[in-house]
């Protein structure tokens, strides 16, 4: 991994000559971050540097809007090169960042081999198995021994992403088989591929959510996955880098959609514009919510002059069962995203949470009561009764809730992480005010008789 200081010596060097030979020694992975990480106008003068080999590895590995620049800035004939030579699902990646005009252009100076690959995958809607996977991988007819096994994917197949895993076709494409490299090498030659290949393929469809593929190969710990159409035809694979991508995402976009982010793809890095496109049209429409919570406290605005200590509880319930409500919410999603649950086994966590809930309403039951009594004039004691029964109530709601929710958006096939934090800690707020003012004004009824 390429240090702080290391890219610091790498900004110092002056004579071009030396900056290239680090530059072509250094992994392409590393070299990415250090162009990335340059002036504008420095980068394609960096990159320019690389051996074609080198730049066309380091390419794959710059962020989509440095991409899209070094195309700008480039001759013709080096953009042509490096976007040929780009594995196809990486090239649909680019090609999903790049301006439409941009895009039609490269697809045209393909050749027709990497055009079909490219427009294949793109045809497949985002978020699907299809549109990211692979048209590289080894292919071999059922009736070749091991030995022409062996011997095609020397000739023919040492530039495909992977050849750990061989795939096993009839005349049809339809996939058949698969056959790991271990077993072709450990296999006497003159025995036929079908003999020792393996019946039970795990396989993803091209329509596949692109989760789901990624669990599959999680649950059986594989390294690339074939992809075949409706047709049981084999179009592609998925490999294990993929997987990573894919389970990164998938996580960021949660994580972020919990916490309000639009979209759920914000790269801390974003320019400020970004920033405030994906994150203020939430804020906004936050405040609508929390208006809605506020006009559940403005009826009893006399009801908190009389009781003045009302002000001080009310934020530590609020922000007590707002916190409880995230957990349970967080730890459902959480489960829902990696495969360790279904909508099937509600009951169970919901059970498991309500449970939980009654030691942690009793402790914050218990403790806000003590806080209401301390805080409390000697006549207005009675005040922490209600507010410890309130919080134990609002307790078990934000569990159920952050239960419930992810899991009935998750039973109509949507995305569970929309139900945000801010989102359902504005509800129990909601709730919560109104039933612990409601009670105190009742309180006070009687108290006054």
């Amino acid at each position: 991994m390429l240090t702080q200081e290391g890219r610091v010596a790498l900004s110092d060097i002056g004579d071009l000559n030396q900056l290239k030979s680090e530059l072509n020694r250094i992994p392409a992975v590393d070299v990415g971050d250090y162009i990335a990480e340059l002036p504008a106008e420095r980068r394609a003068i960096a990159f320019r540097l690389l051996k074609k080999d080198q730049a066309i590895d380091v390419f794959e590995y710059l962020p989509p809007e440095v991409q899209e620049e070094l195309i700008g800035s480039l001759h013709d004939t080096q953009v042509c090169q490096i976007v040929e030579s780009m594995r196809p699902d990486d090239r649909a990646e680019l090609f999903d960042e790049l301006p439409a005009g941009i895009v039609k252009r490269l697809v045209q100076q393909l050749s027709p081999t990497e055009r079909q690959a490219t427009s294949m995958i793109l045809g497949y809607p985002e978020g699907t198995t299809g549109r990211v996977m692979t048209t590289e991988y080894v292919r071999l007819r059922e009736g070749l021994t091991v030995g022409e096994a062996l011997s095609k994917i020397r000739l023919s197949d040492r530039d495909k992403e992977t050849i750990y895993y061989a795939y096993v076709t009839d005349n049809n494409r339809k996939l058949v088989q698969v056959v790991s490299l271990r077993q072709l090498l450990f296999t006497i030659p003159d025995v036929l591929i079908r003999d020792i290949a393996s019946d039970r393929v795990v396989k993803a469809y091209t329509e596949t959510p692109q989760e789901e593929a990624a669990q599959t190969m999680k649950r059986y710990d594989l390294i690339a996955l074939p992809v075949v159409d409706r047709e049981d035809r084999l179009v592609g694979i998925i490999t294990i880098d993929d997987v990573v991508d894919i389970l990164e995402e998938e996580a960021t976009e949660d994580i972020q959609k919990l916490a309000g982010v639009s979209g759920g793809d914000e790269a801390a890095l974003s320019p400020p514009l970004v920033t405030i496109r994906k994150r203020l049209p939430w804020l906004v429409g936050n405040i609508g919510l929390y208006i809605a919570a506020a006009s559940a406290i403005a009826p009893f605005q006399g009801v908190i002059s009389v009781v003045p200590v009302l002000a001080v509880i009310m934020p530590i319930l609020s922000n007590a069962s707002g916190n409880v409500a995230i957990q349970a919410l967080s730890v459902t999603v959480r489960g829902l995203g990696v495969g360790e649950v279904t909508p099937a086994d509600t009951p169970q966590i919901l059970r498991k949470e309500l449970l939980a809930g009654v030691g942690t309403a009793v402790a914050l039951g218990l403790s806000l009561g003590i806080l209401s009594l301390i805080w409390s004039p000697a006549n207005e004691r009675w005040v922490a009764i209600v507010a410890a029964l309130v919080m134990c109530v609002n307790v078990f709601i934000a569990a159920a809730l952050g239960t419930l929710l992810p899991m009935g958006l998750k039973r109509l096939k949507l995305d569970p992480a929309l139900i945000s934090g801010p989102l359902l800690t504005t509800m129990l707020d909601a709730v919560g005010f109104l039933t612990f003012l409601s009670l105190i004004s009742f309180a006070l009824k009687i108290v006054a008789r």
